[in-house]
């Protein structure tokens, strides 16, 4: 199988058994890799209905069949799971050197089960696999984890977080090295991987890719380069990374302020991309054969202490910044420092916290805390990441809490899953991506935020086109998902259809290419209807759906949000519960898993 290694490794936790099989091509063909393939694999593993914590459910740890090749961005891969932030389908992608090295060490996927009795961790050097005590390192977060196990190879890990379970604890990689990391961001992977008593998973190999028509395929690369080099966003993106959204999207009022209760921060500059590169970016950081290298190694200062991090991106800053009113880069930096070490995902921290600011002011909650108060503020977070007081129940999630102890109508979220930075009355097709995303509320299915702001979807404020272009991008995102590749390549689908038939020898046409994404996303979608997902969840908070913005057209509306989800509906063959028909089932290939 050209560019798969064609294996998978299982490790049981319950059992310390290690095992190998064969990755099935026609599923592969079918699925592809990375996301879609995972999906398939979760399927195949567990029944939909199990408690995401239990040792019943798996974390599948995804390349794809452009993962670690010669493509440009193809350090990206993911982590398929139930989540049990959402109970949810979960896949998180994630960047640096760990997927390129897991291909290197010869494996399509990792699939682990089981739990072990006491804490351990994994080293995989080929085809060397051991399972190892992890007490010395049980209870350290993970900064501390990766610099004691970094000389072993590529490191992913969690904090205490993930060992205490919080619902959306993250999984890390090589956040301290010298080339970029990344996160397993939302979701609650680490809590998975913390209820299976894994502390860390350490990778190393040295064997090579072989490529179906490596002639061609190198023929791609390069033009897949050009394309890169002749992008006029690039150097932007290299110089000030995600970041430099902050203005534009506070200029055009859907920057999450206070909660999300305003869409516009005054101090919007003071924590911009360009404030950051000026004030505390000391250089560039790159994922495996990245040429944008829009990671940022940072170094600041923060109430008497210095600290050095990779980030904050610019959701981070959205979400612990301008949603928490704090109005330095330097407190931003400091909150996603805190994050990034206890292991937890700084978008759904960022909107816990927030609402717990709110909560507290309207006396549904007793804690003294405020916006614009990182020191407290922090301390809220460690109390998270710990349990401890109030933390033990915002560690839930804000679905949970505000169902327990009030605020539904405040509580930002989709699905179980916490908005991201993009206030959908300022960009109403988000409003859509958000209640129909397959992990709950996420802006990396499809974004709608660009094509609304610069005037391809129009009216400004509007639901005309939206939902054609929901549906279309994300069975478009579904397959880069599954190649996989980063989601800043500048490509288009005739661009990535080429890097892939060169690579493994496939023939996908743009039809076929399509529509395995479609295949892909009804899958996924399958998953959450047998966990009861049906429309009345597909839905986005009360405070969005009727309360206006600063302007008087930023109002979404139910009867305006009804009417685009049902020609989403329609336009996906599904009923007007949200349910695949018959039809759509045997045209994707999918009869049976309804």
């Amino acid at each position: 199988m050209y560019s798969y290694t064609g294996k998978i490794l299982r490790i049981d936790l319950s059992t310390n058994r290690v095992s190998e099989e064969s990755l099935d091509e026609k599923d592969a063909e079918k699925f592809i890799g990375g996301k879609g393939l995972g999906a398939k694999l979760l399927f195949d593993e567990i029944n939909p209905e199990i408690d995401p914590l239990s040792s019943d459910n798996v974390l599948i740890l995804c390349t794809g069949p452009l993962t670690g090749s010669l493509a440009p961005t193809s350090g990206r891969w993911c982590i398929v799971t139930k989540s049990p932030l959402t109970s949810l389908f979960l896949d998180s992608q994630v960047g640096g050197y760990f997927g390129a090295e897991m291909k290197k060490a010869g494996y399509d996927f990792i699939i682990i089960k089981g739990r072990a009795e006491k804490p351990v961790y994994i080293t995989i050097e080929n085809e060397d696999v051991e399972i190892k005590d992890a007490g010395e390192l049980w209870g350290k977060n993970s900064f501390e984890t990766e610099k004691v196990l970094k000389d072993k190879g590529r490191v992913l890990s969690i904090g205490v977080a993930g060992e205490k379970l919080v619902k959306f604890a993250c999984i890390n990689t090589d956040l301290r090295g010298e080339t970029r990391g990344g996160n397993a961001g939302r979701g609650g992977a680490g809590a998975v991987m913390g209820s299976k008593n894994l502390k860390a998973v350490v990778i190393k190999g040295t064997k090579k890719l072989s490529y179906a028509n490596e002639e061609k395929f190198r023929e791609a690369v390069k033009k897949s380069l050009k394309i890169i080099s002749e992008n006029s966003f690039i150097p932007t993106r290299r110089k000030y990374g995600t970041p430099i959204w902050i203005n534009p999207i506070n200029e055009n009022k859907l920057l999450p302020t206070y909660n999300f209760s305003r869409g516009c921060f005054g101090k919007a500059e003071n924590i911009s991309g360009e404030t950051m590169h000026e004030k505390i970016v000391v250089k560039n950081k790159s994922c495996f054969n990245c040429p944008i290298a829009c990671g940022k190694f940072t170094r600041f200062e923060f109430n008497g202490k210095k600290y050095e991090l990779e980030g904050p991106e610019y959701e981070t800053i959205a979400l612990l910044g301008s949603n928490c009113g704090n109005e330095t880069i330097e407190s931003v930096a400091y909150l996603g420092y805190l994050c990034d070490d206890f292991g937890l995902d700084t978008i759904s921290t960022g909107n816990i916290v927030a609402f717990a600011i709110e909560a507290a002011k309207k006396k549904i909650i007793d804690e003294d805390i405020d916006f614009n108060d990182p020191v407290k503020q922090g301390e809220l977070i460690r109390k998270i990441a710990y349990r401890e007081g109030i933390g033990d129940e915002l560690a839930e999630g804000v679905k949970k809490i505000s169902e327990k102890l009030g605020g539904r109508d405040f509580a930002i979220q989709s699905k179980g899953l916490e908005f991201p930075g993009y206030d959908p009355r300022g960009s109403f097709g988000m409003a859509l991506a958000y209640a129909t995303s397959d992990r709950g509320a996420c802006h990396q299915r499809v974004w709608t935020v660009r094509a609304e702001i610069e005037g391809e979807l129009k009216p400004r404020y509007g639901i005309e086109g939206r939902a054609k272009f929901v549906k279309e991008n994300q069975d478009e995102r579904a397959c880069c998902f599954s190649l996989v590749l980063c989601d800043f390549a500048p490509f288009n689908v005739n661009t990535f259809i080429e890097l892939l038939n060169t690579a493994t020898g496939s023939g996908y046409s743009k039809e076929e290419y399509l529509k395995t994404g479609e295949r892909i996303w009804n899958m996924t979608k399958i998953f959450n209807i047998k966990n009861g997902v049906t429309r009345k969840d597909e839905t986005i908070p009360k405070r969005i759906m009727e309360e206006k913005l600063e302007i008087d057209e930023a109002k979404i509306g139910k009867d305006s949000f009804e009417k685009m989800l049902s020609e989403y509906y329609k336009m996906r063959g599904w009923d007007e519960n949200g349910i695949p028909k018959k039809e759509k089932l045997k045209e994707l290939n999918l009869v049976g898993f309804l």
